[in-house]
């Protein structure tokens, strides 16, 4: 892994798509100026969080935001992890991560594995199923630094989904994602400190900026975690970029130490043999046409 500097913008995202997608652009050109090689947005950067916005605000990829996505990448000669955004295609809607390289090209369109569906009584009760369709496919992009493993809010709660991608070769997971201020508190970094150590990799997450007024509440937060299950780094809640030099993995330190993690001597996980590899409960649709009977995925 070389070592690069990685950018998270945590947007504050308002109902104006064409703001939203100017600042934006604006705030990529400002992390590509302040020497960020890698540069992610936040889930559903260019809309609303909610089912009732989803509809309104989806596009066909490739569409305007993606087209914006493209040219800016290209114009700063950098990686930009696009977020998420509503897309429409064929009839149905997704949760859509679009990732570009530097010189414009899609490299890979990851959409949302695992929808939120959640009902924590007295405090929040949400449905992406009632208007998304999940995704069926593993997303992984390669770049000069290392390789990159991505995921949407929701997939970082499936631990096996980020040991499928540490086994896959990479070193960074990036989660476009949006907790709120019940699940926040609660699960936010402790899940992405989890997912590092657990795979001796780097893990980012990028979120909007929280806004009090809004239907659905943003966390904030936006954070990097290095493989030692350090916090490097931690937004607050408002609009800013936060940056993290990556350098290089170094696991011998915490294979003396005896932390379990993919080593040769240990047990490796072999998707299309494990049986209910990615669990959620029996109303969650998971991983889409990549189940196999009993479970099995194949990847």
């Amino acid at each position: 892994m070389a070592t690069f500097r990685l950018a998270l913008i945590q947007l504050q995202v308002s109902s104006v798509k064409s703001d939203n997608l100017t600042r934006a652009c604006g705030l990529i050109w400002e992390a590509a100026k302040q020497g960020a090689k890698i540069v992610s947005l936040p889930e559903c950067f260019n809309s609303p969080y909610g089912t009732k916005y989803f509809p309104e605000y989806a596009e066909k990829i490739p569409g305007d935001s993606t087209q914006k996505l493209s040219e800016v990448a290209k114009k700063c000669s950098i990686y930009v992890i696009g977020g998420s955004i509503p897309e429409e295609d064929a009839g149905k809607l997704y949760n859509t991560c679009a990732v570009f390289g530097p010189d414009g090209t899609l490299l890979v369109k990851h959409r949302k594995l695992h929808l939120f569906d959640i009902d924590v009584p007295g405090k929040i009760t949400f449905q992406e199923s009632k208007t998304l369709s999940p995704g069926d496919s593993f997303s992984t992009f390669d770049t000069p630094y290392c390789r990159v493993g991505l995921g949407i809010c929701y997939d970082i709660r499936f631990a096996e989904l980020a040991q499928i991608y540490a086994q896959r070769g990479c070193q960074l997971l990036v989660y476009p994602a949006a907790f709120n201020l019940t699940t926040g508190p609660a699960h936010w970094e402790l899940l992405q400190r989890g997912r590092a150590v657990d795979n001796q990799v780097y893990v980012a997450t990028a979120s909007p900026a929280r806004d009090d007024r809004a239907s659905y509440v943003a966390w904030g937060h936006s954070t990097v975690v290095s493989p030692w299950g350090e916090v490097l780094v931690k937004a607050g809640t408002e609009e800013m970029i936060v940056y993290s030099d990556i350098g290089k993995i170094s696991s011998g330190t915490v294979q003396v130490s005896g932390v379990p993690i993919l080593r040769p001597d240990s047990i490796a996980v072999q998707p299309c043999h494990l049986e209910g590899l990615l669990y959620a409960p029996p109303s969650s649709f998971i991983l889409g046409s990549l189940a196999k009977p009993r479970g099995c995925i194949s990847a």
